[in-house]
């Protein structure tokens, strides 16, 4: 991967800025706009937050970890970073679009690389009605919230919520319950890439809701609509001995 240009953006904590500090030391860099490659210092959630600043700017994500949880990045080294990236393997990231309606009728879109989630903003459990494609497939759900998960967010916050984890490449959408209610016995779905997923809050104004698409919230939703963003995607890199499939993989088997 010769003659690319490349950034070093880092997380505002002592060892990844350290970091940032020792490989712009060592290597040839250019500002973020100017990139073809940045290489972010920090942990899963600085990469989330360098995947939504830059996704625009058409670059290649490479992820070194220099913070406390590192699903999405590769190991830090300061030798070699050229070779690495040469050899590293590039994987394709499909985001989510969050449509999401207040109360007062006001529209806003945003969207998830991650997740898109539905919570209670109260003590009151939320009521929720979930259809997929136009047709109802849950009439009425009670619980904490609800949330819709891309491949590679499926070992994030749908893992905590007890949601499968599945490849990157299985054009898959998880659809998991947060602390259901009722009913009781209904653990989610698995849902083509393709899906069009409609959360309509029951007695809104009794019972709010918040809609998060990844970090952008909306609250006093009384409709949600969730689908995959067709005209958007973001490129990472991974070390071929850390590839993301490898990752998925493994993590099912962690005891």
């Amino acid at each position: 991967m010769k003659n690319k240009n490349i950034a070093f953006l880092a997380a505002e904590n002592p060892e990844a800025l350290e970091a940032k500090r020792e490989l712009e030391a060592r290597y040839d860099h250019v500002p973020p706009e100017e990139a073809d490659i940045i290489i972010a210092l920090g942990g899963d959630g600085f990469m989330l937050h360098t995947l939504h600043e830059h996704k625009a700017e058409n670059v290649a994500f490479y992820g070194m970890n220099r913070g406390s949880i590192g699903f999405l990045m590769n190991a830090y080294e300061l030798d070699s970073i050229p070779d690495r990236l040469a050899r590293a393997e590039a994987v394709r990231l499909k985001p989510l679009l969050m449509v999401a309606t207040r109360a007062d009728g006001s529209v806003e879109s945003a969207p998830a690389i991650n997740e898109v989630s539905l919570l209670r903003q109260i003590q009151q459990a939320a009521k929720i009605r979930i259809s997929i494609d136009g047709v109802v497939r849950l009439e009425e759900m009670i619980c904490d919230g609800v949330l819709v998960s891309t491949p590679a967010g499926s070992t994030a916050y749908n893992l905590s919520a007890h949601g499968p984890i599945v490849p990157v490449g299985s054009d898959i959408l998880c659809l998991t319950p947060i602390s259901a209610f009722r009913p009781r016995r209904w653990r989610g779905a698995l849902l083509p890439h393709s899906a069009k997923i409609t959360f309509e809050i029951l007695e809104a104004e009794k019972r709010p809701v918040s809609a998060c698409a990844d970090y952008t919230e909306v609250r006093d939703v009384v409709r949600v609509d969730v689908t995959e963003d067709q005209g958007a995607s973001v490129t990472m890199l991974f070390d071929p001995e850390h590839a993301l499939e490898e990752r998925i993989v493994k993590e099912q088997f962690e005891p």
